[in-house]
């Protein structure tokens, strides 16, 4: 699992394709806390539900043979602009200096795209980079797999934390 240090303060970005949820740590590396900022969401319905036309066909120069262009992937270019919608959102919040070092989970190829389109600004205050898709999981799991260890850091009773 992840070894992140959740301090106070800290901002975390959890991301796929389709969805973007930032929080913020409200309590300590021994106790984390975190607290939703902010949500995006994005439709992004497969490829087969977005283009109904056919892939295009080409003639070889000198033979009969037809060959067909591969058809386009609009789930996959819908996730690039969803990284880039993501990349903007965060350069509005560290210009507005609404978070001083922010944490990225996403899966490898979503922390790709965003990669590319990061402002510096931004990627100066980036600590650290989780490639997990961590967006279908509860805040409480998000923590659990974010701590030293993949495990919760603090004592639990009776099945809940004790503060």
């Amino acid at each position: 699992m992840a070894d992140v240090r959740l301090e106070h303060g800290i901002w975390v970005m959890v991301a796929d394709g389709e969805k973007a949820l930032f929080l913020r740590n409200e309590g300590d590396a021994e106790y984390p806390n975190l607290e939703v900022v902010r949500e995006m969401h994005d439709d992004n319905p497969p490829t087969r539900e977005q283009g109904t036309d056919q892939p295009g066909r080409y003639r070889d120069a000198a033979n009969v043979h037809k060959s067909g262009f591969e058809e386009t992937d609009w789930h996959r270019i819908e996730k690039e602009r969803f990284a880039d919608e993501i990349a903007e959102r965060l350069y509005r919040m560290a210009h507005r200096g609404r978070f001083e070092k922010i944490i990225l989970v996403a899966p490898p190829v979503v922390l790709g795209a965003l990669r590319k389109v990061l402002h510096k600004e931004v990627e100066a205050r980036v600590a650290d980079e989780v490639p997990k898709t961590l967006t279908n999981h509860t805040v409480f799991d998000i923590e659990k797999a974010l701590t030293v260890g993949g495990a919760p850091t603090f004592p639990v009773q009776g099945g809940s934390r004790v503060w």
